[in-house]
Formats: C-alpha cells, sequence, structure tokens
C-alpha cells in the first residue's frame, strides 16, 4: 500500500494480459484503454474478447488505439469491436515524414501511452502493448522485458479523469467541432507534488511537457547510493547525461539495462555513440540480447521507481504523449529493482570501452549524427514558430 493506493508490478504480458482481462471483467459502468501497439495475436484476441464481453453486459467500452502504432490492425477486428458496442477512436492516422509540411509538425505527435481505467477504481500504467511478449518469426525464445503497474485506490479515478479528457479532446477534433455541453477541462490534471509518495507524471504538449524527464532529473541529482535504469530506446539529452556522469563521479553506482538487439538500426547505434563517455565515468552499461528489451523503468537509492511509457529519447521527451507511474516507496522499489538485477544477470551482456571495433564507432557516430539532423529538420523549426 502507498499513500492508499495498492500497486502491484507486473512483469510482462504472461502477467499483465491476464489480470488486466479479469478486471475487464469485473467492470460495472465504464472501461478505458489507450495503448500504441494492438496487434491481431493471441493476446490482443484475449483482449478483445474481454472488452466485447463488458460492453455485451451494458459497460461502456472506449478504446483509443494510436494510428501509427496499431496501423497493421485489420480493418474487420476494429468492425468486430464497434459491433459489439465497443467505442473505438484513433490518435492520428500515420503520416509519411518525406511529405510532411514543417507547420504540420503536429501529426508526428503519437499516443505512446499504455494504459487502462476500469470504474475509476483500478488502473494499469505501464510499458506494455497490446501484443504477444514473443514477435512471431523472429529468431527468439525469450519474451520482451516489460512492465506494468496494477493500481486499485485513489489513484486510479486521476488515470480515468487524464484518459477521459483525452477521449473527449479526440472526439471534437473528429467533429471538428467542441461541444457546447462539454466543458473541454474536464479531467484536467495539474502538476503533482514532487515529494507526492506515487503520482501519474504524463507527457503532452501543453501543460506537462516536461514533468516526466525533469522527475527523472530530480531524483538522478539527489541520488547518494545507486541509479539502475532500463529503458529501451535510450538516447537522453546533454543534461541528461551530465546528471548521470555526475552522480558516479560522486561515488553514486550507475547500472544502464540498454537494447542489445537491433529494431531500428540508426537509433541503436546512435545510443552507442553515447557509450565511450559513459563508460569512462564509471557507469555500467549491459544490453538485453536474449529477447527484445521494451521496459521504460528506473530504480534509484532502492526507494525512489517509476514505471511507464516514456523512452528517454527525443522522440518521447518532445513528440509523444506519454505516462509514467512515480513511486516513492522501499517495498515497491526494491521488488523493481530485485526484478531488473536478476535479468541483468540472466540476460544482460556488459559493454566494455576495448570491446568495439573502428567499424563500430564510426557507425554508431554517422547514426547519431544522423539523428540529431532528422531532429533538427523535422522538431526544431517548429518549436521556433511556438
Amino acid at each position: 500500500m502507498v499513500a492508499g493506493n495498492r500497486l502491484t508490478l507486473l512483469q510482462n504480458g504472461t502477467a499483465y494480459f491476464p489480470r488486466l482481462c479479469a478486471d475487464i471483467d469485473t467492470a460495472q459502468h465504464s472501461i478505458y484503454l489507450e495503448t500504441y501497439i494492438y496487434a491481431a495475436d493471441d493476446s490482443g484476441r484475449m483482449v478483445s474478447e474481454a472488452l466485447r464481453r463488458a460492453a455485451a453486459r451494458g459497460v461502456t467500452v472506449r478504446l483509443m488505439l494510436d494510428g501509427f502504432g496499431s496501423a497493421e490492425l485489420p480493418q474487420h477486428w476494429v468492425d468486430e469491436l464497434r459491433d459489439a458496442g465497443v467505442e473505438v477512436q484513433w490518435f492520428r492516422r500515420a503520416v509519411s515524414p518525406f511529405t510532411l509540411q514543417r507547420s504540420r509538425l503536429r501529426r508526428l505527435y503519437r499516443l505512446h501511452r499504455k494504459l487502462a481505467a476500469i470504474d475509476s477504481e483500478i488502473a494499469f500504467v505501464g510499458g506494455i502493448n497490446i501484443v504477444n511478449d514473443i514477435p512471431p518469426h523472429a529468431s527468439i525464445s525469450e519474451p520482451r522485458l516489460d512492465y506494468a503497474v496494477r493500481i486499485q485506490g485513489t489513484l486510479a479515478g486521476t488515470v480515468h479523469a487524464t484518459m477521459r479528457r483525452l477521449w473527449n479532446m479526440v472526439s471534437w477534433a473528429t467533429l471538428r467541432r467542441r461541444s457546447k455541453t462539454m466543458d473541454w477541462r474536464l479531467g484536467r490534471i495539474g502538476k503533482p507534488e514532487p515529494d507526492a509518495p506515487v503520482a501519474l507524471l504524463i507527457r503532452d504538449s501543453l501543460r506537462h511537457r516536461r514533468d516526466i524527464e525533469r522527475a527523472y532529473l530530480r531524483a538522478i541529482v539527489g541520488a547518494r547510493k545507486e541509479i539502475v535504469i532500463a529503458n529501451a530506446y535510450f538516447l537522453p539529452g546533454r543534461v541528461f547525461r551530465r546528471a548521470l556522469i555526475d552522480a558516479a563521479e560522486r561515488g553514486v553506482r550507475v547500472v544502464l539495462l540498454l537494447q542489445g538487439r537491433v529494431e531500428y538500426w540508426i537509433q541503436h547505434y546512435a545510443t552507442q555513440a553515447l557509450y565511450d563517455r559513459l563508460l569512462a565515468a564509471g557507469i555500467e552499461i549491459h544490453e538485453y540480447r536474449d529477447s527484445h528489451l521494451h521496459a521504460k523503468v528506473a530504480v534509484i537509492d532502492s526507494t525512489w521507481a517509476t514505471v511507464g511509457s516514456s523512452n528517454i529519447d527525443p522522440f518521447s521527451l518532445l513528440l509523444a504523449r506519454e505516462a509514467n507511474l512515480v513511486v516513492q516507496d522501499a517495498e515497491f522499489a526494491q521488488g523493481l529493482r530485485a526484478s531488473l538485477l536478476a535479468e541483468i544477470a540472466s540476460h544482460g551482456m556488459p559493454v566494455h570501452r576495448s570491446g568495439r571495433g573502428f567499424w563500430t564507432r564510426a557507425l554508431a557516430r554517422i547514426s547519431y549524427g544522423a539523428i540529431r539532423l532528422l531532429f533538427g529538420m523535422f522538431v526544431l523549426p517548429g518549436k521556433r514558430r511556438k
């Protein structure tokens, strides 16, 4: 129990999906579900069947899908959900970056949150998409590493209000008008107190652009013993890198668990361009290679923890709607820490400065430059006009 909320840490889809569907089956009034990826696989089918059952007994069921991440979901899946009474909305259909006008930068924004709210009493916050743990046709047998938190208590109402507000905003945008009978501020969430024992942090383009990043930085600057971060797409800015290096130089143990398998090669090798400076400062880097790493979690001093959807890269921090749970509780933090250290011991490969050749380093530098160039083309000009 943390500040009136019962928190349950769930590792991977094998723990998450049965719990989510069981809670959906108990819903009496409303279900909100947001996801970046909704796949037409066994996990997607399990969740779809639970949503249809809820709609059949008269529960309001609202599903929000990202237009890019869920673009491959067959239309007949969506039609079947709607026919069963599930309301489905899309957050921005995908566009090609090659035809994107700079004045339309907002169309690059993605819904990357993975949230669920059931009757305002139970909520889920994390990084797990609705997709099988082991990708089809993949040359791996281990599940991707990811986490979510089940919340039962007062904070579930905050998650519900956050999701309801976005649903209303997208509804108005789709209709190209705002309802005169509804208040667009309904469910608006203020900035959480920095020292709150448990809080939902969101990232949007308005009042909460840097809430998640600032929470990380406050915790890192205040670290005294240990920082453990597991993040799938790790490309932090200068301030974030400097905070980690400063922590290592003052004697804090800093451990990073990063993606070891290549999913997006430019981003993968761009991250490696940061390795030498981090390793030189005494930061431990481990690559997760037995499967895909999808986690976005951290534990600091075994008392502060975060679990959510936000990667530590410019795309998550500036272009995506994200949601992270921040918990200041020793029992919860130590449970997450134990899980991460076990994964590092069993599936992590330590990175050494002498272990990378000339061509790998060169590719890393080229990839890092390409990321900076692309980000400058599509993001920085738009920011200057605001």
